[in-house]
């Protein structure tokens, strides 16, 4: 069966019942009409004479073709009758969920089992609580995920699968983490296009009908050749020459339409190379700096498929996990856009590799150049400017380069390694 689209506020099925009664009523009423001023001397007279008839004419012609499409119209949030497209609503305080001191929120993790979704859950857990925090995917979660929290299956492609999640498990604030990242969105795009762009239509939908708080992430790859690169700023040019970066762009631009039209909670951080000790690379161009750690620690060489000299920004997940938190825990009123960059440092591999052989002197580096992913790289920022989400809601980033490589190592037991050799 064909994916039927999600859309605010569904009508039940009574409602469509007693829709298409009347759409067959209108549909009888208006094609006898359209007979009777038919009649060639009936009709020029009272085109005439009477020129409402012709707009009843157009009228009835509209309306057969909405009958003729099973009677359906798009529902659409009671918000949307309102204020004019770029007012927010006076009520979009309605739509923040706020919490006293002992209530907690109850938080649903899209695309738990990705790089970043697991070590979110785990770090949300210790802040909210193991049962207020549910992890969900499509795909089987390991024994220790299963039994380290609430893990349900849930697919952003059906609507109704997210809506009946939302629901039932009384969810308040959405981490939407379902998505093809750069290298393997280009590999399949029409996957691509269906998980990052429509699914992400289901989440805004659902989150503006249960009035949730949404974090949506975006990425460096939002921008593109045209954009300004060192640094690159919050607001600039932003055309993307991958279908993760174009889809990442649609969020943005979707979340900030839904926040001034519906008054939805959206919340966005371009995040840049996000680089976590505990999971394995994703598929992004930027997942190099962590399979050198795993590499270094395993044999003592790795091979890059990027330049010596392609600098992008790059954070450490501690960082990348506290800035997420903190842009939701965020007041409203200190919010001055609905998405910002964030940062903490920014490197190329061959800074990388000389960071790391002080740790690790047998260490070896070699370059086998992948054009698709250098391309992609040389089209993003090799700095991002931060700035305005410094002065906002106050972030400061923990982790630069040199204490970035001695938790990576630390990590992945190369002290421990060390010390049995010896």
């Amino acid at each position: 069966m064909a994916h039927r689209g999600c859309l605010p506020f569904d009508p039940d099925p009574e409602h469509e019942a007693r829709g298409s009664q009347r759409c067959a009523s209108v549909r009888f009423s208006y094609a006898y009409l359209g007979k009777l001023v038919s009649t060639k001397g009936l009709r020029r007279v009272l085109e005439e004479k009477m020129p409402v008839l012709r707009a009843l004419r157009r009228a009835a012609g509209q309306m057969l073709q909405h009958a003729a499409c099973g009677c359906r119209s798009a529902a659409l949030p009671r918000q949307s009758l309102g204020p004019t497209l770029w007012q927010i609503p006076a009520d979009a305080n309605f739509y923040s969920a706020s919490f006293s001191g002992t209530d907690q929120p109850r938080v649903l993790i899209t695309g738990g089992l990705g790089q970043l979704g697991m070590g979110l859950a785990n770090f949300l857990r210790k802040r909210f609580g193991k049962d207020n925090v549910i992890l969900s995917d499509i795909r089987k979660p390991s024994d220790h995920i299963f039994r380290s929290g609430p893990f349900i299956y849930s697919d952003i492609l059906d609507c109704k699968n997210l809506r009946e999640t939302v629901v039932n498990h009384r969810i308040t604030w959405l981490f939407h983490y379902s998505a093809l990242l750069s290298a393997v969105g280009e590999a399949n795009v029409s996957l691509a296009r269906a998980v990052n762009i429509n699914g992400l239509h289901n989440v805004l939908d659902v989150a503006a009908e249960h009035n949730l708080r949404l974090f949506v992430p975006s990425t460096i790859g939002a921008f593109g050749p045209t954009s300004p690169r060192n640094p690159t700023p919050d607001l600039c040019t932003q055309r993307p020459r991958t279908i993760y970066g174009v889809s990442k762009v649609h969020a943005e631009l979707m979340g900030e339409y839904y926040y001034y039209r519906y008054g939805l909670d959206f919340r966005c951080l371009r995040y840049p190379g996000i680089i976590s000790a505990d999971s394995q690379p994703g598929g992004g161009t930027t997942d190099y700096a962590v399979q050198l750690f795993h590499d270094a620690v395993k044999n003592g060489k790795f091979e890059c498929n990027l330049k010596p000299s392609t600098r992008l920004p790059m954070m450490y997940i501690a960082d990348c996990l506290r800035a997420t938190l903190e842009v939701m825990e965020a007041p409203a009123e200190s919010l001055s856009m609905r998405t910002y960059n964030v940062n903490a440092m920014s490197f190329s591999p061959e800074e990388l590799a000389r960071e790391v052989l002080k740790h690790v002197p047998e260490f070896q580096i070699t370059y086998n150049v992948d054009s698709v992913r250098q391309a992609i790289a040389d089209s993003w920022p090799m700095n991002f400017d931060d700035s305005n989400a410094r002065k906002d809601w106050g972030w400061k980033h923990d982790f630069d380069l040199p204490e970035l490589v001695t938790t990576m190592l630390n990590f992945h037991g190369f002290d421990t390694r060390v010390a049995q050799a010896n």
